[in-house]
């Protein structure tokens, strides 16, 4: 779920060993309170090391990290050989450093980036760094061009290159706002006789005329050394590109939608002491940006807007529809019949609108492709093209009924790119049901898979020498995520790390070393170094736990599969009590947006609510948190899993999960909570509204409530547009179930939430005070948004979620410590 994440807190660094035994057992440790585990994270656990990049010569691994509990994160380096001992960056260095990001050249010899808005180039041999602007404009998206024998950049939506070997600066295009000025030319009848007649009458105006009309052609003379004005009228223009010949200029014209209605979010806590708006976004169904693939031929001072109506599938009437078409009329008599078909016209098919990405270019500049994608999502084709002939080939097509989507795929263009035989195109596809390697032949269409298998490629990349592939994948098990190599044409996937839990690798310009981020359950991120071998040997680099965090035996949750009731297998993680008591309480957590994966063997992005999971264990509580469907890591059918219907299989794997609690670990099926924040708060909520039989109490958290006031980019996906599938809107949302509320029920919700707005909880609130409801509360925190910042918030949060239930899942008389 793009927009739906729960924000929780940077993941943080490793400790040692860690028992899983509960801490009461520990004799000594003390137990665990809402108040201790909510405090500033960098103050009590640690905050773990990120956003690692090697330095271009590979002496150097730098990350962001604050061990010494600052306001605010700093750049270390560290060397990768020798004792580990990292070294915070002054301010002076940063600025002298290349940046992490930026273009290299074919050969990796040179990178141009972006620093301050201006445009600087890196020799990687002699590591010395050339300005290229310096302009009080900013210049971005730096790149090469001619086949490296140029630097382009864009300023003010124009392209620019730049040679190294000169110094020369050339603009290549002009675009303009606005229309193009009238020509002065009249062009109605009635003008023109009387311009003729004029120019006959008077001398002195026919000799002005005959000299404007010589320097008007003068200035097209000398206009051919310069870029042909392209005005835009109301659109805007990006992703300018210049073509390895220096042909064509290739651009996305972008029309924003005038009649979209913006959200605004109330603040009401301000420094000014008034009330102020803030402007967030529109809802699902409002008018989108439109985009369409300009290109202009330089040769021939011409512009075209490349058009898709032959592409395969374009017309097709999406799955769902078909469900709203009106029945057949009855059928008419033969004659009458005849007669309506000689007059009723072919309707002419609707074409569903395309987004365009690219192009992108062979390395010998010969060949280019596109990757294009319907703004339904339900279609994406890889297609070449001839710029010269604004035609296209089909190479791919990748059609969902549901939407297009997964690992290396995504909502943009992907993971795509050229094989340096300048002939293949490479690209991830869910075709078998699982994001795999796929190559295809732009010349005889012959497509092939390098990997396959029921597991997820989730990262894909050519190694620098363009030999190998480095990929990330989950082959081993659905909850670890290992380094792989893999040779440029297929063959065996050779698995690099080994230890359980999740690596994040970054390999050494040369290709031997890899800075590895590694996490396990219990363990947190942090920085490691390994030969770029199999089974080499991590060195930790970085320790950023703290003393106290260590001094916990925090808990290795068990990692169990639920059969569902349509025989899916569905995977979560398992918290229980040393000493279970027989018929004991249990809650479920529900992880947030939706595509995530939460029961795996790393570090949880949601650390708070792992750690509040363990004192709830420590309280005696049977511990859920479940992958359900719609989750990442699992494939195609789990992704789509809740297409049309939110509410529907992810609702039922939860109610499966607490029927496996209640026949095969001995809690209470009468003693079962559930919470979750966002997704998982919207879950809650139609557990609460729908299955009141299996959850006494829930506590939903920032809750999406009614789905047609969520956002477009990801609601739409899922559930369509509310005007064209309305009955998915209908099932789907919570606030049409709220008359289902019987057990006890927690609402907590930030007023500046920009992503699921305090509005949805007002009117769900509305709702159920007029369904006279009585077991609920809602409590609102007036600086929060979406994801929780300020401790006392979390704190306060918790504190009322554990109070639920204690109060509601503990027999009566062993309540103590409700909000502790």
């Amino acid at each position: 779920m793009r927009n739906l994440y729960l924000l929780g807190l940077l993941a943080v660094a490793a400790q040692s060993a860690l028992a899983q035994a509960p801490a009461t057992a520990a004799g000594s440790l003390a137990p665990l309170t809402v108040d201790k585990i909510m405090r500033e994270p960098a103050q009590w656990v640690g905050t773990a090391p990120a956003n690692i990049y090697w330095a271009e010569d590979g002496r150097r691994i730098y990350f962001s990290w604050n061990p010494t509990k600052d306001r605010r994160d700093s750049l270390y380096q560290v060397a990768p050989t020798g004792p580990a001992v990292p070294r915070k960056v002054s301010q002076r260095e940063q600025r002298e450093l290349p940046a992490s990001t930026g273009a290299y050249d074919d050969a990796y010899t040179r990178k141009v980036y972006e620093r301050e808005g201006d445009i600087y180039l890196l020799d990687l041999k002699t590591q010395k760094i050339r300005r290229v602007t310096n302009t009080t404009e900013r210049e971005s998206t730096p790149d090469f061009a001619r086949q490296g024998k140029l630097v382009s950049y864009v300023r003010a939506q124009n392209l620019y290159t730049w040679n190294p070997a000169t110094g020369e600066t050339v603009q290549r295009t002009d675009f303009r706002k606005g229309s193009k000025p009238a020509s002065p030319t009249p062009t109605d009848k009635a003008e023109r006789y009387l311009r003729a007649q004029q120019l006959t009458l008077f001398e002195v105006v026919r000799l002005r005329d005959q000299d404007r009309q010589a320097q008007e052609r003068q200035q097209k003379a000398l206009a051919r050394l310069q870029p042909k004005a392209i005005y835009l009228g109301l659109q805007t223009v990006a992703n300018l590109q210049l073509s390895p010949d220096g042909r064509y200029v290739t651009y996305t014209l972008r029309q924003e939608p005038t009649a979209a209605k913006v959200a605004l979010v109330p603040s009401y806590v301000t420094a000014s002491g008034f009330t102020e708006d803030i402007s967030s976004r529109t809802k699902v169904g409002a008018p989108q940006t439109a985009e369409e693939l300009g290109i202009y031929d330089v040769a021939r001072d011409t512009t075209f807007v490349l058009g898709y109506k032959e592409l395969k599938g374009l017309d097709e009437l999406p799955a769902y529809r078909k469900e709203y078409q009106l029945p057949a009329k009855a059928p008419l008599p033969a004659d009458s019949a005849k007669a309506a078909a000689s007059k009723a016209k072919k309707p002419t098919p609707e074409l569903r609108r395309v987004q365009p990405f690219g192009p992108y270019w062979s390395a010998d500049g010969q060949q280019a492709f596109l990757v294009m994608r319907t703004t339904d999502n339900k279609d994406r084709w890889i297609v070449g093209l001839d710029p010269a002939t604004q035609k296209i080939k089909l190479l791919d097509r990748q059609h969902d009924d549901a939407w297009v989507n997964g690992p290396g795929i995504g909502y943009a263009a992907g993971s795509v790119g050229w094989l340096p035989d300048n002939r293949r195109v490479w690209f991830q596809s869910e075709e078998t049901g699982y994001s795999h390697l796929y190559t295809v032949d732009v010349t005889t269409g012959q497509k092939k898979a390098l990997t396959s298998g029921k597991f997820e490629i989730q990262s894909a990349q050519l190694s620098r020498d363009r030999k190998t592939w480095y990929l990330t994948a989950n082959a081993t098990h659905p909850g670890e995520r290992h380094f792989y190599q893999l040779p440029l044409n297929g063959g065996a996937l050779q698995q690099i790390t080994t230890r359980p839990g999740a690596h994040e690798v970054a390999v050494s310009p040369d290709g031997r070393t890899l800075a590895v981020r590694y996490s396990y359950t219990n363990k947190p991120w942090e920085l490691f170094v390994m030969a770029n071998k199999p089974g080499a040997p991590m060195r930790q680099l970085t320790h950023s736990t703290t003393p106290e965090f260590e001094g916990y035996p925090w808990r290795d949750p068990e990692i169990i599969t639920i059969k569902a009731r349509d025989g899916a297998d569905v995977y979560a993680r398992l918290y229980r009590p040393a000493n279970p008591v027989a018929q004991g309480p249990a809650v479920i957590f529900v992880h947030g947006a939706g595509y995530l994966q939460n029961a795996h063997k790393w570090w949880s992005q949601y650390s708070r609510e792992y750690m509040f999971n363990n004192l709830l264990v420590e309280k005696g509580y049977t511990v859920l948190d479940i992958d359900y469907r719609g989750s990442a890591g699992y494939g195609r059918d789990v992704r789509t899993g809740i297409y049309r219907y939110m509410g529907g299989k992810d609702l039922s794997d939860h109610v499966d999960g607490a029927k496996l609690l209640a026949e095969k670990y001995g809690v209470s099926p009468q003693r079962i909570g559930i919470y979750g924040g966002s997704y998982g708060g919207f879950i809650t909520l139609m557990a609460m509204f729908t299955q009141p039989e299996v959850f006494r109490a829930g506590a939903a958290l920032r809750s999406v409530t009614d789905w047609a006031h969520y956002n477009h980019g990801y609601t739409d996906n899922i559930l369509n547009e509310p005007y064209n599938d309305s009955l998915a809107y209908a099932r789907s949302s919570p606030i049409n179930y709220a008359n289902g509320l019987k057990g006890a029920l927690l609402m907590c919700h930030g007023m500046v939430d920009t992503n699921v707005h305090f509005q949805d909880i007002v009117r769900l609130s509305q709702r159920l005070i007029e369904l006279k409801k009585e077991n609920w509360e809602l409590a609102v925190y007036p600086v929060e948004d979406h994801g929780f910042v300020e401790p006392s918030s979390w704190t306060d949060e918790y504190k009322r979620i554990l109070k639920l239930f204690e109060t509601n899942l503990r027999p009566v008389g062993d309540r103590g410590g409700a909000g502790q």
